[in-house]
């Protein structure tokens, strides 16, 4: 392959810092679990705390972050706050780790 070929082949400059921020919130396997929760449908913080096996707090906490980033949204109905996946690359990010990260 000559060089032009393999440069028109690489990911832009834009591409992989936008992949590398998203990595970087993703890195922890509570989020990772919440992401495949979510992924099912919208939850409530206690069921998602529940299903991941965290406290509501580190959930609350956890949950801020992804929505802080831009991955998901949330939907306050009474006291009670529904979340659900807004980044169209989140899907994909857990079929990923799901095909090539399983034993």
């Amino acid at each position: 392959m000559n060089t032009q070929s393999i440069q028109e082949n690489l990911l832009s400059d834009e591409t992989l810092d936008r992949a590398a921020d998203c990595l970087k919130v993703m890195a922890h396997p509570v989020r990772l679990r919440i992401v495949n929760i979510l992924m099912l449908g919208e939850y409530a913080v206690h069921e998602i705390a529940a299903l991941s096996q965290t406290s509501p707090n580190q959930t609350c906490e956890h949950l801020r972050l992804l929505k802080g980033h831009g991955l998901l949204t949330s939907l306050r109905c009474g006291r009670t706050v529904y979340y659900k996946i807004t980044s169209p690359q989140l899907p994909g990010l857990i079929e990923c780790i799901r095909k090539n990260c399983s034993r």
